[in-house]
């Protein structure tokens, strides 16, 4: 290393990613200087009085079934500096117009039980991933690699390459067991006709058996501010408020990392890039946007199935074909009557959200990328059609079309939280267009965010992925 250099690593960008590039450099014993445009770290894990005060809620991400399986999240120490995961009794309830809900347990078995003809069925799918976990997790939240478990990767590829329309009718005969596998499958943000889009069914689907779909103790704000103390405790330097428009505005470094996405690379990197490689940037495909709501309630959500009271995540979308045709309809830029609604009720299960007698939730649906259309109406439509009064309960909303959400973080572009399309395929074989992932044409610069492999969510691995190559390249 040279001692010329104040810092070996600048990283731009303080979501989990960049803090997966810092913190792993940081361990390495480099010096490490993050720099974040907004007046808080976190990216997409922050929480703020939307509506009321000291109700809190999260701005964008909220569950994390990936939180606790991730392996950078689970090298580290992050109990101390606040951390406090909170698991609501089951992980996810999806409520049917019978009346009903069916519940994603913790337990296989006790899933199983709700599933009724399907329930073999679903032992057979869901089983194989679970006795493997840690296994396909090291295969899955890496970059395309050499497989370590050839077998545990095979089979899950198998599944995973299928589009959820087709795992569905191949593997279930019930609606309870289709709408279950359906509405997680929706987290993907793909076409359910598309291949791959089954992948996200069945990685959160074991992940709710494994480690749960935890929420965290006073929003998902303190994910951010416990690894901000970690990071710090590694003699790591952070500058907020500052944004960042151009490489040449950055100190010296011996390597830089962006938790951008390839459009905002693009500018970055405008004076380094020929332009025929900045303009396949800024095509880069970014794919639907969500439209996200939160309320403040005097009460619980009257759910018509009471069972959907144990669960901090709740899918609202009715039975697997109204959630297909839904989530399709938004690849060709219509906006769906009946929108499957991504909902989280986070104040049942942790009391320091709201005061005594409110409850806060937190919902989103799909949209066409940069769409400013009012969804309120048929998201809290949806809720009320499962839960007959939920409407006369609001006390205050909040609102936040896709334009509301690129101007909290720029790097929801047209609203897309997940850095462009999440097709598997594209993802891990050619990102941003070339066969290596995190890496530029320019030397030492390195891009960690959800654009690269393994993707979207909290999980901060495709940072860690980055500082990794980083450290065989540069260090």
């Amino acid at each position: 290393m040279s001692g010329r250099l104040k810092y070996d690593a600048i990283v731009v960008g303080s979501g989990p990613n960049g803090f997966g590039a810092a913190i792993t450099l940081a361990d390495s014993g480099h010096s490490v200087l993050m720099i974040e445009s907004a007046k808080t770290v976190g990216g997409g894990m922050r929480s703020s009085e939307l509506t009321l005060p000291m109700c809190i809620h999260d701005v964008c991400s909220a569950i994390h079934p990936l939180g606790l399986a991730s392996p950078f999240f689970r090298s580290l120490e992050l109990a101390p500096h606040g951390l406090e995961w909170i698991h609501s009794p089951a992980p996810l309830a999806h409520p049917l117009d019978d009346g009903t809900a069916v519940m994603l347990e913790t337990s296989i078995d006790a899933t199983m039980d709700n599933l009724g003809q399907d329930s073999q069925s679903y032992g057979k799918l869901m089983k194989p991933m679970v006795d493997n976990w840690d296994n396909l997790l090291e295969e899955v939240l890496s970059p395309l690699h050499f497989p370590r478990h050839p077998l545990v990767l095979s089979r899950f590829g198998i599944l995973a390459s299928q589009s959820a329309e087709h795992l569905v009718r191949s593997q279930f005969k019930t609606i309870r067991a289709k709408a279950l596998f359906a509405g997680i499958a929706g987290h993907s943000t793909m076409p359910m006709y598309r291949p791959g889009s089954a992948a996200f069914g069945l990685l959160l689907g074991a992940a709710g058996h494994t480690g749960g779909w935890p929420i965290v103790k006073g929003g998902s704000q303190k994910i951010a501010d416990a690894l901000k103390q970690y990071f710090i405790s590694r003699e790591g330097e952070i500058r907020t408020g500052v944004e960042v428009r151009s490489l040449n505005e950055l100190p010296e470094a011996r390597a830089v990392f962006l938790d951008v996405t390839p459009r905002q690379v693009a500018i970055i990197l405008r004076k380094q890039l020929s332009n025929s490689y900045r303009q396949k940037l800024l095509k880069h495909h970014y794919g639907p946007g969500i439209f996200k709501m939160d309320w403040v309630l005097d009460g619980p959500i009257p759910w018509k199935a009471s069972d959907c009271l144990k669960a901090a995540t709740v899918h609202i979308g009715g039975i697997c074909e109204e959630i297909a045709e839904a989530e399709n309809s938004i690849w060709q830029d219509k906006h769906p009557e009946k929108p499957l609604v991504l909902l989280a009720q986070q104040s049942l299960f942790d009391s320091t959200r709201a005061p005594s007698g409110k409850q806060t939730v937190w919902a989103y649906c799909h949209v066409p990328n940069g769409s400013t259309f009012d969804m309120s109406g048929r998201i809290e439509a949806q809720i009320e059609r499962f839960a007959p009064g939920f409407r006369d309960r609001i006390l205050a909303r909040s609102i936040m079309n896709t334009e509301a959400m690129e101007a909290d973080n720029p790097n929801y572009i047209g609203g897309n939280i997940n850095g462009g399309v999440q097709n598997p395929f594209r993802l891990f074989l050619k990102p941003m267009g070339k066969w290596r992932p995190y890496t530029t044409p320019v030397k030492g610069v390195y891009v960690c965010s959800s654009s690269m492999p393994p993707g979207a969510g909290v999980h901060g691995m495709c940072g860690y992925h980055a500082a990794r190559v980083a450290l065989r390249e540069m260090f």
